[in-house]
């Protein structure tokens, strides 16, 4: 597929979609819908992994694919400060399944559901040419607790959750040689990344207590924090910048680099996959919401920019020179 970008296909959508009902509180482009349903608003999304294109399946056992695949659904919820409540699953499977495999997908799609406090109740199976597996979550959050993509405002600063980079790290040494990463295969940090991979955190708690501080946008980081920051700011109508000394580069990365030319903090900036919540809050929010995201969850909080006016990316470098910032990422019809 040519001749448009994810971004791009996605705006067309919104226009096509934009005749909502009144019950429609926020339509598509953000990182769920929001609609009135009695006392709270109802935060529903969906997400699909398709073999080839998300994973590949020599890669990835049956459990861990399904753990991910609700957890990035939950991971989307937790960017609207929301708690997730019910899933949906449906199946697309080529000839060459085996029920086992079916029953262990299962299996984890079962803890996550454990771990997120939610229930799976109902869903769909369809023979296909690969492995889709595609999750629909509906969850909720108080009528003026959501916080969406679109109210970032200059002076406000930048935050992240976590470190960054570990799943991009965790995907370079999956698809390496085994031959030339088999000391990594075998260590611990290179364990971590694995896991990094493919048994991501929806960081829904850190959600909820980053609105409750007065988060004005907030998003999680699914193709990147480059990619990912550009599309907060274009909802917002704003610009960002971000001190690259003080991206939170996930440790292993600087180890992986031994073995493997990677440079970890452009993994951090563009390697994707590491659902850690992306927000803009006010400065004098910033300190008091760090501490209690680390006191309650054990989580970092990284303050690693501003909101200025404008529009796009500055990068600052360690000696505060600035300079544009590509927003690379995950595109899945990007070039």
């Amino acid at each position: 597929m040519t001749g448009f970008n994810e971004d791009e296909l996605v705006a067309v959508v919104r226009k096509i979609l934009s005749d909502q009902s009144s019950e429609v509180r926020l339509g598509p482009g953000d990182d769920a819908a929001l609609v009135r349903m009695g006392p709270h608003l109802g935060v529903l999304t969906t997400d699909m992994l398709v073999e080839g294109v998300h994973f590949v399946r020599d890669a990835i056992s049956a459990r861990d694919l399904g753990y991910k695949a609700l957890t990035v659904n939950v991971s989307d919820v937790a960017a609207m400060g929301g708690s997730p409540r019910y899933g949906l699953v449906s199946l697309g499977l080529p000839p060459d399944i085996e029920s086992a495999w079916v029953v262990e997908l299962f299996g984890g799609l079962r803890d996550a559901a454990a771990e997120y406090a939610m229930s799976l109740v109902g869903g769909d199976m369809s023979r296909a040419r690969e492995v889709v597996v595609s999750i629909a979550v509906t969850g909720e959050v108080a009528k003026n607790g959501a916080v969406t993509r679109a109210g970032a405002r200059p002076g406000d600063c930048v935050v992240v959750t976590g470190r960054l980079g570990a799943a991009g790290g965790g995907l370079r040494l999956a698809q390496a040689p085994s031959h030339e990463v088999g000391v990594a295969l075998a260590s611990e940090w290179g364990r971590e990344l694995l896991t990094a991979q493919v048994r991501p955190v929806a960081r829904v708690g850190e959600g909820q207590t980053l609105a409750q501080a007065g988060a004005t946008a907030m998003m999680d980081i699914s193709d990147g924090l480059a990619i990912d920051l550009s599309r907060l700011c274009r909802e917002s109508g704003v610009a960002a910048t971000v001190r690259l000394v003080d991206v939170p580069v996930a440790p292993q990365l600087f180890e992986l680099q031994r073995h493997l030319p990677v440079e970890p903090l452009d993994l951090a900036l563009s390697g994707g996959d590491d659902y850690e919540l992306l927000a803009a809050l006010p400065a004098e929010a910033v300190a008091s919401a760090a501490k209690r995201v680390l006191e309650r969850f054990g989580t970092p909080l990284t303050r690693i920019g501003d909101i200025r006016e404008g529009g796009g990316l500055i990068a600052i470098e360690a000696d505060g020179s600035e300079r544009p910032l590509e927003p690379r990422g995950w595109d899945h019809f990007g070039g």
